[in-house]
């Protein structure tokens, strides 16, 4: 049994993994701040534990124990930009210092496609968005942690299909947020993905083959 750590526990794409990773038996955590989601994690399985990214929370002790963590939070749409950059890329910053602290080696990121290079200083709304994913991404890097930066396409609430696009850069086009979740789990279970950053849609190829390509 593994232990996965997921920063931002109650977003759709951290309980959708959250879920699979419990169904095979590994011990899902998932950091949260507001209490009243903890119900929801238990009933897929999750351990919930309260930990503010944006505040004073001790986020090292919420990931102590875990073999690997996952930043899936955001700030999310309707955001202002100051937000986007304390949770997108101050709480990414925040988790890589827990796994330090901790001992933890594995990182994954759940970024954005057109987050590989940096926008226009002064950028707004979508664009500061993407400036602080690409900083955090940047950060994961320069960490000299085991890595893994996944940029998906446009997300949907469809059924997973299996089968995806895998490409360091790719064009537009869109995911199941459940393929996702799918390809962060294979992610965990492939050493070959570690120091990879790449952009994900959905595809003709199954996961397991298109992150081996």
């Amino acid at each position: 049994m593994s232990a996965v750590a997921i920063a931002g526990g109650h977003g759709k794409i951290a309980m959708l993994l959250g879920g699979l990773l419990a169904a095979r038996g590994d011990a899902a955590r998932g950091l949260i701040r507001n209490p009243a989601q903890e119900a929801d994690l238990r009933a897929a399985g999750i351990e919930p534990v309260l930990c503010d990214l944006e505040g004073d929370g001790d986020v090292a002790a919420a990931v102590r124990g875990a073999d690997a963590v996952v930043f899936a939070a955001g700030a999310g749409p309707g955001s202002g930009d100051a937000r986007k950059t304390t949770m997108d890329l101050g709480g990414a910053v925040k988790l890589i210092e827990a796994a330090k602290a901790e001992g933890i080696s594995r990182y994954l990121i759940v970024s954005s496609m057109g987050a590989d290079k940096a926008p226009e200083d002064g950028a707004e709304g979508f664009g500061a968005y993407l400036r602080a994913k690409f900083e955090a991404d940047e950060a994961v890097r320069a960490s000299g942690l085991d890595y893994t930066v996944v940029r998906p396409g446009g997300l949907t609430d469809d059924p997973g299909t299996g089968l995806v696009s895998v490409a360091e850069h790719l064009g537009r086009g869109q995911i199941p947020r459940a393929d996702v979740a799918a390809v962060l789990l294979a992610c965990l279970d492939s050493p070959s993905t570690i120091g990879r950053s790449f952009d994900l849609t959905s595809g003709d190829t199954p996961i397991a083959a298109a992150l081996r390509g």
